[in-house]
């Protein structure tokens, strides 16, 4: 089994490299590979909104840059875990940049899921998904807004998306303990 682990860390950010040593750490017992991408540190353009991916090159970005490095690695892996601080309810910059560059994992063709219309799947098999936020204080409304984006994002991939913020968790063993729960509740245990 394969995961991928999306670090949308910013900089200055004490919390969120601390959840991705838990969720690395819990992945590390129960998967035989784990790849790590430091989202802030590759050079990846925003999408250009061109639909190239879908007309000139199907399945994957025109834009020759690090984030083709990383749709390739989601879409060979088996879980994807994305990181990030939770910024008014939704991602750090760096991860929403990233997604935005999935569109290629996507038809460009549509049908109803539960009553709502989405992209048909480019592929057969796509990744469990699980998304793991930070925040320094307690904030119900934007724990609540994640929770719904991460969900919402989740139907795109025609699967049930779960997530967990970590609120003020500064120790990675404590990160683990998430990690581990997040990870029981898609099926990757031990």
């Amino acid at each position: 089994m394969k995961a991928l682990v999306l670090d949308g860390s910013r900089e200055r950010d004490s919390l969120t490299p601390v959840a991705v040593l838990g969720m690395t750490s819990a992945l590390a017992g129960r998967v035989g590979h784990v790849e790590l991408f430091k989202l802030r540190e590759l050079d990846i353009a925003p999408c250009a909104g061109c639909f190239g991916c879908w007309t000139r090159t199907p399945g994957e970005c025109v834009i020759e840059d690090s984030a083709q490095d990383v749709l390739r690695s989601y879409v060979g892996a088996d879980i994807v875990v994305y990181v990030t601080p939770v910024i008014f309810g939704g991602y750090s910059s760096q991860l929403k940049k990233m997604l935005d560059r999935f569109i290629p994992v996507l038809d460009p063709r549509f049908t109803t899921v539960g009553g709502e219309v989405h992209h048909l799947l480019r592929y057969r098999r796509y990744p469990k998904t699980i998304a793991l936020g930070t925040l320094p204080s307690p904030d119900p409304e934007a724990e609540r807004l994640f929770a719904g984006l991460v969900a919402r994002n989740g139907l795109n991939i025609h699967q049930t998306v779960e997530s967990m913020v970590l609120v003020g968790v500064a120790d990675p063993e404590s990160a683990r303990r998430s990690a581990e729960i997040l990870l029981a509740l898609v099926g990757v245990t031990a």
